[in-house]
């Protein structure tokens, strides 16, 4: 459906549904705030429930380093008694960590929500509370992926409109191809100048 240069999709309407279900569920079992289930159902949602499968298997593995990393960071900076430098330094630490973990092990799709996941927790996780509620939070990202996967197999898109939108996805790549290639060209472009003036010098 399109409202002039405005598309409203049925990835559009999930995702919004995904969010409502994750404050309804919050709501109802009385979880606090569903800040990173929405965020973990968001992040998860894809176009179809296969490509949601393997996203969500990526943000599962993510989640988990991410949320290893903070409950581990969470132990040290009680131990340094939440001194401000722990912060400064082995929060940036930790990233790296996270980031050179999961390129290890090939999960390199995962990175984004697992350092996601990692600082959502680490810096919502006040002084006087537990590590019980870092777990907890750990918890919620893995709620809000698995609502994107119920979403997505409930509601399936009709074969014409996944054609139209896998269509539109084609012809954004194509246009973000051609502007690469035009940068390339620009770059090539600046590289043999700059060789042939070395060469006329």
């Amino acid at each position: 459906m399109r409202l002039g240069r405005f598309r409203i999709g049925m990835r559009t309407m999930k995702t919004a549904l995904a969010v409502m279900l994750c404050i309804l569920l919050f709501h109802f079992i009385d979880r606090g705030q569903p800040l990173i289930a929405a965020l973990a159902a968001v992040f998860s949602l894809r176009q179809d429930l296969t490509t949601t499968v393997s996203f969500g298997k990526s943000r599962v593995l993510g989640n988990s380093i991410g949320g290893i990393a903070a409950i581990l960071y969470f132990f040290i900076k009680q131990y340094f008694h939440h001194d401000f430098l722990v912060e400064l330094i082995a929060l940036p630490i930790f990233v790296a960590l996270v980031i050179i973990i999961s390129d290890g092990i090939n999960n390199n799709s995962g990175i984004i929500s697992a350092i996601a996941t990692m600082l959502l927790i680490t810096l919502s996780v006040t002084e006087s509370q537990s590590v019980y509620f870092a777990i907890d939070r750990v918890l919620d990202t893995f709620i809000g992926t698995f609502i994107a996967l119920v979403i997505n197999f409930i509601l399936r898109p009709p074969t014409d409109e996944k054609e139209k939108e896998i269509t539109e996805d084609l012809v954004e790549l194509k246009q973000k191809e051609e502007k690469l290639h035009f940068m390339l060209a620009e770059v090539q472009n600046e590289i043999k100048k700059k060789n042939e003036e070395g060469d006329g010098r």
